[in-house]
């Protein structure tokens, strides 16, 4: 009975040590994040704010750090990051980032969506770039960094 009883002690501090565990959150932060065009030139560059909301993103401090009529004062950026499971103890999961030209930009109305997923604390997909703008369409891949 004695060994019995140290089994299932033992057992029961196994299970609960995976209970407090959670993986390491790696979305929240600072980002710099690259677009690449399909001929392998820089497209845009900006940097951001990223925390995450349940599998909502709330995005702030969005600066193109490329010159970039598409986007001028204005211009908001939603987000959204569901967590599929981790890879040495941190997150990994998919990642949505939309960010829309404001309503007073000079350059017509433009979108620009980004489809990753983050691995090993870096974000990486594709992009679209859309809109009523001169010059603002484009598509390619996009890698993010903290």
């Amino acid at each position: 009975m004695k060994h019995f009883s140290i089994a299932i002690m033992l057992f029961m501090v196994m299970a609960l040590s995976g209970c407090g565990s959670s993986s390491t959150n790696t979305i929240n932060g600072n980002w710099s994040a690259t677009l690449t065009s399909g001929d392998g030139t820089q497209a845009l560059a900006f940097t951001v704010t990223l925390a995450q909301s349940g599998s909502g993103l709330n995005v702030t401090n969005l600066s193109f750090s490329t010159s970039s009529s598409c986007f001028a004062l204005g211009t908001t950026a939603t987000g959204a990051f569901t967590a599929t499971g981790t890879s040495g103890g941190v997150a990994t999961g998919t990642f949505q980032l939309t960010v829309q030209s404001g309503t007073g930009n000079t350059n017509g109305t433009n979108q620009l969506t980004l489809q990753g997923t983050l691995t090993n604390n870096a974000i990486a997909g594709n992009w679209t770039l859309t809109g009523t703008g001169a010059g603002c369409s484009g598509s390619g891949t996009f890698t993010m960094t903290d």
